[in-house]
């Protein structure tokens, strides 16, 4: 199925370089195996998927690991702060038995296996800055640090995001190089400001802000127009008749990556 034959806005210049592919998946494929895993990235790859998007935030020795929520009670057997317990004891958890007996054991990934396994695949990241409370600068700073090492020689597209302009404003700080994506929930004052300040390559909306006018505007100041999560296919085609630049989706077996700007039921 086609997009929807919508007007398009006239195209405003842009960066050429853009490496992300228009599909990404959502934390792996987060909602057909366990979110923010290696197990969802593969199922993700299986998919025809070539880009992801995951959370990432500091073990409370400072390691970069995988988890969105700030406690471990959704998805694993522990309660309370991730934040709180060193990487040597969540290094040991089952982040995967509660999707499912299949995924059993599954464990929280740190950020060095996800880079691994996308290094040597190819893949593009959008990894999402998500601070345990009070960390937003120590964790945009070990998280820029942590892929300014990794990712040293490697040409594998990496694009750092976060709705916390002080994680941004510390990933700048400390790998100026890394481009940045600032995300947003609502359209907050200041909010082309903030961007503008923190030398954003792309904006990323809930999918409902988008519309031609936000398009044409982050276009017309040099930015990407990117949107989460869109698992909708008369959402996609909206947003594909747009011109948007990139679709994060948790929707990886009903959207072909493949087929570029279409979708289907």
């Amino acid at each position: 199925m086609t997009p929807e034959a919508l007007p398009r806005p006239p195209a405003e210049p842009l960066p050429a370089a853009w490496p992300l592919p228009l599909w990404i998946a959502h934390r792996g494929a987060g909602r057909l195996a366990p979110e923010n895993t290696l197990a969802a990235f593969r199922l993700g790859a299986a998919h025809g998927y070539r880009a992801f998007e995951c959370d990432v935030k500091l073990s409370a020795d400072g390691q970069p690991f995988l988890l969105h929520d700030t406690r471990l009670d959704r998805t694993t057997p522990e309660r309370g702060p991730a934040g709180d317990r060193p990487w040597a004891e969540l290094s040991r958890l089952d982040a995967g038995g509660w999707h499912g007996r299949a995924y059993a054991g599954e464990p929280l990934p740190h950020l060095d296996a996800i880079v691994r396994f996308v290094q040597r695949n190819g893949y593009a990241l959008n990894l999402e800055i998500k601070p345990t409370p009070g960390l937003e600068q120590a964790t945009g700073t070990a998280v820029a640090e942590a892929c300014r090492r990794l990712y040293r020689g490697c040409a594998a597209p990496l694009l750092l995001s976060s709705f916390r302009p002080e994680a941004l404003q510390a990933a700048q700080a400390a790998a100026p190089e890394i481009p940045r994506a600032l995300l947003l929930d609502r359209l907050w004052p200041g909010w082309p400001g903030v961007a503008r300040a923190l030398a954003c390559v792309a904006v990323v909306t809930d999918y409902a802000l988008m519309d031609a006018a936000l398009r044409a505007q982050l276009h017309a100041q040099g930015l990407r127009a990117l949107c989460y999560t869109v698992n909708d296919p008369a959402e996609a085609r909206r947003l594909l008749g747009l011109g948007i630049d990139g679709l994060i989706t948790d929707a990886v077996d009903r959207f072909s990556p493949q087929a570029g700007p279409q979708v289907f039921d």
